[in-house]
């Protein structure tokens, strides 16, 4: 039982990891790229990560963990933002290189105008949630910056993959949260959110994922050596 986390780490990046090398996709060529970005953005999320916990907004069910902690956090969890990441980031890359899924600039300002309202009316009206006001207005705030600050216009296709990638969201967070298990790995304290769950899984999270997704794809496209496409 002690490695389910550590399992679950695994089995998130086991295959896209394999596939990196594949002659047609030569993902491995990005492998500094991604370890940039994920260090930069992973640590920022930590930071959050390890306030929460020290708050009580969520908690760690030793029983699935090898016992490993670092600022406070389960070595599984710092793991957790290079495996989700890196998984993301290379569906992303996949599906981009072989596909076209641009937006057209129109439709893309439009939904990206209308996930800050909704993020910022989230914040407004569940004031007093903590996760829910943290998420949903650093989701506001960093969609702002990236389309409007940094002239992002990758957002809706960034949305659109998520969407894709959201049945396997599910499976791994589900797990996380108690989906098949016992109990949870990932406790959360029931003051601090909303309290809408997807089966096991916080609507928050969702979105946390998102706003961590988002991040990553933004740095791995600065650090990606252009001339290796």
């Amino acid at each position: 039982m002690q490695i389910t986390y550590l399992l679950i780490d695994f089995f998130t990046i086991v295959i896209c990891f394999i596939f990196s090398f594949h002659p047609k996709i030569k993902f491995y060529r990005h492998f500094g790229a991604f370890f940039l970005s994920s260090l930069l953005v992973g640590s920022v999320f930590v930071i959050w990560d390890a306030w929460f916990t020290k708050l009580g907004v969520w908690w760690f069910n030793d029983r699935y963990l090898l016992g490993l902690r670092f600022i406070g956090l389960p070595l599984e969890e710092l793991l957790f933002f290079i495996c989700i990441p890196f998984s993301c980031i290379f569906t992303y890359y996949c599906l981009t290189k072989f596909f076209s899924m641009d937006w057209k600039p129109k439709s893309e300002k439009i939904f990206v105008i209308i996930s800050i309202t909704l993020a910022l009316l989230m914040t407004i009206y569940f004031h007093n949630k903590i996760y829910t006001v943290v998420t949903f207005f650093s989701l506001g705030l960093s969609l702002f910056v990236l389309y409007f600050l940094l002239g992002s216009r990758w957002i809706g296709t960034a949305a659109v993959i998520y969407l894709i990638l959201l049945p396997g969201f599910v499976l791994v967070n589900g797990i996380l949260t108690g989906t098949g298990l016992e109990n949870p790995i990932v406790n959360y304290n029931p003051q601090n959110f909303i309290g809408i769950r997807l089966i096991t899984i916080p609507i928050e999270d969702f979105f946390y994922g998102f706003e961590l997704i988002l991040w990553n794809l933004y740095f791995f496209k600065r650090f990606k050596r252009n001339d290796l496409e």
